[in-house]
């Protein structure tokens, strides 16, 4: 079996196509909101949504009726010659790589809106071999369209296959951004037994132990507290770790209760802290409580300043608030710190909030 050389793989894979990134960059991506360029209603509003969010994705594949694939097509090529995007990424998600639409998806955005895309999210990832066919023909397509830039790439973890070959998928070309959970597909390629978008399952959980009567002998009839568990906490984790691993960047999906604000912050929280940079919006009410969940908090980052500033040079330990703060604590407190940096440049709010904070 023969393998590609290590060096080989920064050189483009078409004659002509710009050189593949060295190192995917670190943009603020909190939310990705996603809209249907063919909803005439929708796509008049992005205009006035950029600087409002970090990313603007627009949708060709679930959600677009068939009947309407060539429409949000043509109307996501409009709304990319037409619109200034400034600081606002600008993203799409292509059909799935079985489906007819795919490849008139790549072969006419690239050349008409090749130089204003920044990623193109490809949905249903089984393995390395659906990035190497989009990295190929992106080369391809982009050494005839002139483009100075690479597009890059993002892959939806929809399917157990595609879980279980994550190292691979993040490993396959240069141009790997990221992954995002794809619950509820992923759900149904499972086999797993909920209906729901994202979010918990009040089934999916752990019973406190029986109390004990007089006797010795276990309640089970009485009152025991239950605990709702996460049923993506696993995917979630293995995903950061694999995204970790190879310099690219994880998103919690969709959360599809659009009304129950209050868990779609729990469980972008607990993305957070687990280790993604962002999540889906589907609705402009999930882009504020992105913003406000993946942008760590005045509390934290005046912590974080204070822990970098008693360490002086990072070696050694502290004392701090009768906690013990050493050469690991800094690197979790510089994790926080640098992101606060990077919003700070985007959300002139958070600068103003962040440049108030005095470290004592």
């Amino acid at each position: 079996m023969s393998h590609k050389s290590a060096k080989d793989f920064f050189r483009p894979l078409a004659v002509g196509a710009p050189d593949p990134l060295r190192e995917i960059p670190a943009r603020p991506s909190r939310a990705i909101h996603f809209f249907d360029p063919g909803n005439e209603k929708m796509a008049a509003k992005i205009p006035d949504m950029v600087g409002s969010v970090d990313v603007l994705l627009g949708n060709l594949e679930d959600a677009v009726k068939a009947e309407n694939k060539e429409i949000a097509r043509a109307g996501l090529v409009k709304i990319g010659q037409e619109v200034d995007f400034g600081p606002t990424q600008f993203w799409t998600r292509i059909n799935s790589l079985d489906s007819p639409w795919v490849l008139d998806d790549l072969t006419t955005l690239v050349p008409a809106i090749g130089d204003k895309l920044d990623v193109i999210m490809v949905p249903k990832v089984q393995g390395a071999e659906d990035i190497h066919y989009v990295d190929r023909l992106l080369a391809q397509l982009e050494a005839k369209a002139g483009l100075t830039r690479p597009l890059q790439v993002h892959a939806i973890l929809e399917t157990a296959r595609g879980v279980a070959n994550i190292e691979e998928i993040c490993a396959a070309s240069p141009r790997m951004q990221g992954l995002s959970l794809g619950p509820a597909d992923l759900a149904a390629d499972r086999r797993m037994k909920t209906t729901r978008v994202g979010g918990g399952h009040p089934g999916y959980l752990v019973r406190q132990d029986p109390e004990r009567g007089d006797d010795g002998v276990p309640l089970y009839d009485g009152p025991r507290t239950t605990y709702q568990q996460d049923l993506w906490h696993y995917t979630i984790a293995r995903m950061v770790d694999a995204c970790a691993t190879h310099g690219i960047f994880p998103y919690y999906g969709p959360f599809g209760d659009i009304k129950d604000t209050v868990a779609c912050e729990d469980q972008f929280r607990n993305a957070f802290l687990l280790g993604c940079v962002g999540a889906w919006s589907l609705h402009p009410v999930q882009i504020k409580i992105a913003n406000q969940v993946f942008s760590p908090s005045v509390e934290d980052v005046a912590h974080a300043r204070r822990v970098i500033a008693a360490m002086g040079d990072g070696t050694g330990a502290v004392m701090l608030d009768g906690k013990m703060e050493d050469d690991a604590s800094v690197k979790q407190c510089k994790v926080m710190v640098a992101l606060a940096e990077q919003l700070a440049a985007i959300d002139p709010d958070l600068k103003a909030r962040y440049d108030a904070i005095e470290v004592n």
